[in-house]
């Protein structure tokens, strides 16, 4: 496997190549101390980009930007208006789409061809739908009493910062800015350290689309500095984050400064169940989907296939089969399947857990090493004999690693499914309709995939509870998470 790039060409190149600055108030700005750090392309470990360390002065300016203009334009601008100004947003996204895909493939280390297949259009999608809903947000006359109006509003929450993790930058960024926009909201955006590059140049284009200065401000640097000064800011009225729950729980904190809302989409450790009265081509063939998507580094990822024990060795052999088969390399060739995972140290975290579960007595079927000398790449990695007790079963370990287990029935698959500190999604396999019935009314999962796995829209409610997180995304979901109802009362006996 070789990776080389030769970037004289590429759309993307004009904009990795210039100092990166912060976006506070409609400006590209240096930070306030000056400093910098490099952006690493995770398939070759080089250096892409320059970009601007934030710290708290800076976010002190950006939420201040975020609040004169909650205040003033934004907030006052017709609803029609702003959503006018969204869906020529997402023209220009559309119009800078090769750019846009290019610049997420090289920063996050995704295949080009599942960027520009799901990534990308997910992302416009999210703000075409919020941009219909600027001027669509009412509220309810409620016949109260006989001498008195009474009605209610709902009004945006005020300032939001946005915490956008490295997984899907674009994206799951995408699912926080439009619905917050769209409900007339300001934010302060900081994305993850390791895949800043998306944020800044959607933001550029939110402007060329006339958002006005300081409604969408983007902040770049270490969590521990720009987070946690937005989590802690007193002017901040919302967070909304999506990340590890070690994160969540410390935002939960923070925000208890000034009862800031919250919502928090965490981690995972999905239980993908097939029956043996599933098709089970299907089924194994959706298995290895959904954990090898994205190197595995997903919130919902089907780190844990419970495969009912008369066809258990079966499902096994086929899981494995579709690990040998996937093309590891250049996240820029199209026929790339898996690329590299997102950092050095990501890397070694999933090589120790193979380990671990080594040591536990899990066997290793196929994978589990590092692939090449250059960049961070891992061979798709599949345990089986795995037992649910062990690490591997119930810790969510983000890489291109499944584990399968073996269980007797509707009731021990169900024990298993449930049977760890996440609540994200769950699929199940089967022809039978009852037993898909029960199971999707038992699981503990916000999202459960019949005979299929994976599936995300926009207009559905997405999140967990537990260790997987607080409140739900998408669809009318979001539109309650950015904004708070009034009761007004009008006396009709003067």
């Amino acid at each position: 496997m070789s990776v080389a790039y030769d970037f004289a060409h590429s759309p993307a190149t004009e904009f990795m190549s210039r100092p990166q600055h912060l976006l506070i108030d409609g400006r590209r700005v240096p930070s306030s101390s000056g400093r910098t750090f490099n952006s690493l392309n995770p398939a070759t470990g080089q250096i892409i980009a320059t970009i601007a360390e934030g710290g708290e002065v800076d976010v002190e300016l950006a939420v201040v930007a975020a609040r004169r203009a909650f205040e003033g334009p934004w907030r006052t601008m017709r609803a029609s208006e702003r959503g006018q100004i969204l869906l020529r947003w997402a023209d220009l996204l559309k119009a800078h789409a090769e750019e846009i895909i290019e610049l997420e493939s090289i920063d996050a280390g995704k295949p080009i061809s599942a960027t520009a297949r799901q990534d990308f259009p997910a992302a416009v999608d999210t703000l075409i739908y919020y941009a219909g809903w600027a001027d669509k947000i009412s509220g309810d006359v409620v016949p109260v009493r006989d001498d008195a109006l009474t009605y209610t509003v709902r009004e945006p929450v005020g300032v939001v910062a946005a915490i956008v993790p490295w997984n899907f930058p674009l994206m799951i960024g995408m699912w926080k800015l439009a619905p917050a926009l769209a409900c007339g909201c300001t934010v302060v955006m900081k994305p993850a350290e390791l895949t800043s590059l998306s944020a800044l140049r959607i933001a550029e284009l939110a402007l060329e689309a006339g958002l006005p200065a300081g409604v969408f401000n983007v902040v770049t640097g270490p969590g521990r500095v720009v987070g946690d000064a937005l989590v802690n800011h007193p002017d901040v009225d919302k967070v909304t984050f999506t990340g590890s729950p070690g994160v969540g729980r410390g935002i939960m904190k923070g925000a208890a400064s000034n009862f800031k809302r919250v919502s928090l989409e965490l981690g995972g450790k999905s239980a993908n169940v097939i029956f043996d009265d599933a098709d089970l081509e299907a089924a194994s063939k959706a298995a290895g989907s959904g954990i090898f998507f994205n190197a595995g580094q997903v919130c919902s990822a089907g780190s844990r296939v419970l495969v009912q024990e008369s066809v258990y060795d079966e499902v096994v052999e086929r899981i494995a089969a579709r690990a040998k088969s996937l093309r590891i390399g250049d996240p820029l060739d199209r026929k790339t399947a898996l690329g590299p995972v997102i950092s050095e140290k990501q890397m070694k975290s999933i090589l120790d857990y193979v380990d671990i579960g080594q040591k536990e007595g899990a066997r290793l079927v196929t994978g589990g090493t590092r692939v090449g000398e250059r960049g961070y790449f891992i061979g798709p990695t599949v345990f089986a004999d795995v037992e649910h007790e062990m690490r591997i079963s119930q810790e969510e370990i983000f890489g291109p690693v499944v584990s399968v287990i073996k269980f007797r029935d509707e009731a021990d698959a169900l024990r298993i499914a449930n049977g760890t500190a996440y609540s994200l999604a769950a699929g199940v396999w089967s022809r039978d309709i009852g037993k898909l019935q029960r199971f999707a009314k038992r699981a503990r999962a916000g999202t459960v995939w019949m005979n299929t796995y994976g599936y995300t829209d926009v207009r559905l409610p997405w999140g967990g509870e537990r260790d997987s997180g607080l409140g739900r995304e998408h669809g009318t979901a979001a539109i309650d998470n950015f904004t708070e109802p009034k009761a007004v009362w009008m006396n009709l006996a003067v």
